[in-house]
């Protein structure tokens, strides 16, 4: 599993660090998401994907 982040299509909702706070964090200055893991563990997977799917702005892609 890989994740792609489009940081300019991100809106900041906080709602990827909600569902996965391991792999996801909002930069300070303007709440747009941080990547902590590019490929996270298997045990993470279900977490990344829930992420992307209550991303408001489809700003998060899951590559398997």
């Amino acid at each position: 599993m890989k994740i792609l982040i489009d940081e300019d299509r991100c809106v900041a909702a906080g709602q990827c660090v909600a569902a996965s706070p391991e792999v996801f964090d909002q930069r300070d200055e303007d709440g747009v998401v941080v990547l902590l893991a590019e490929e996270p563990s298997a045990e993470l997977a279900e977490d990344v994907r829930q992420a992307a799917a209550v991303c408001p702005a489809l700003a998060i892609t899951v590559v398997d």
